[in-house]
Formats: C-alpha cells, sequence, structure tokens
C-alpha cells in the first residue's frame, strides 16, 4: 500500500471540481474570452490538460532518478497553437480524468522514498514528487477560480441588457 504524503482523493477530485463549475455553461460562455489575451472556459480546460501532460511528465522523471532539469512549457503558445478555443470539453475532460487515474494508479504503487525523490524545476528549485502532485492540484484550484471569474462576467454582460 502506498504511503501517500498528500491527500489523493483531492487529486481525483479535482476532474469533478471541473465538472460542477462548468456544468450548464452554454456554447458561448464557454467560448467566451474576457479579453483577447485572456482565456476561455475552454482554453483554461485545454491548459489544464496540458499541464497534466506536463506533470505526468515530470512525475515520471522524477521517479527515473533523471538528472534533467524539469521541462516547463509556454502555455499561452500551447494553447494558441492548437486553438483550443475549438475544442471539445467532453473529450478535454475525459482526457483530464484518464491522465488522473493513470498517475493514481501509479501513486498506489509508490512508497515513502518514492515521494520523496526529486530534481531541479525549470526554474532551479529542488521539488519532490509529492511537491509536484500537491502544485498540480494547487494549480487546478487556482484556474477554477478563474473559470468561476469568467462565468460571473459573461453572465454579467447579460444581465445589464
Amino acid at each position: 500500500m502506498s504511503v501517500t504524503p498528500i491527500d489523493l482523493q483531492a487529486y481525483l477530485a479535482v476532474h469533478d471540481l471541473l465538472v460542477e463549475e462548468i456544468e450548464g455553461l452554454t456554447d458561448e460562455q464557454l467560448h467566451w474570452k474576457p479579453a483577447p489575451d485572456k482565456w476561455s472556459v475552454l482554453e483554461v480546460l485545454t491548459h489544464l490538460t496540458d499541464h497534466n501532460i506536463v506533470v505526468t511528465f515530470r512525475i515520471r522523471e522524477l521517479l527515473a532518478n533523471s538528472t534533467a532539469a524539469l521541462p516547463a512549457f509556454s502555455q499561452d503558445d500551447w494553447v494558441s497553437g492548437q486553438h483550443a478555443n475549438a475544442a471539445e470539453v467532453s473529450e478535454l475532460l475525459f482526457f483530464f480524468r484518464q491522465l488522473l487515474i493513470y498517475n493514481h494508479r501509479l501513486f498506489s504503487r509508490l512508497d515513502a522514498a518514492d515521494w520523496q525523490k526529486s530534481g531541479l524545476n525549470f526554474k532551479g528549485q529542488v521539488v519532490s514528487v509529492a511537491d509536484v502532485v500537491q502544485a498540480f492540484i494547487n494549480h487546478a484550484i487556482g484556474h477554477l477560480a478563474q473559470i468561476k471569474r469568467n462565468k460571473d462576467a459573461v453572465r454579467g454582460l447579460h444581465t445589464s441588457d
């Protein structure tokens, strides 16, 4: 049985929180951007899915005792380069959830020493597997607030008509 220094239920719950936050949104609300240089809800979901992919890679690099610095990624360029505002919300949420499940199954096999394996992130800071997973949870929670702000703003546009 895994010895986990983080709340793995909170890790898995990220998907459900996203689903709950976007429930009932129209296509217009999913695509609406507060400004040309800001993300729509679909773009936030795309970013979180991309971030999940990158974190999945980072975790495996740490577990492999890699000496390479953990990669950064150009989040804005990734979002715009893949035309994220044209993505399908159901596909994003499905893939996001599958990565959570895939990683969760890995986490169940880790021992205390595995969770403490560490390396350098792109900022030159030492981070452990536990740090990377907790940072992912925190990052996703932060983007939930961004989605809520978008929802509130687009709804406010329609109530002032």
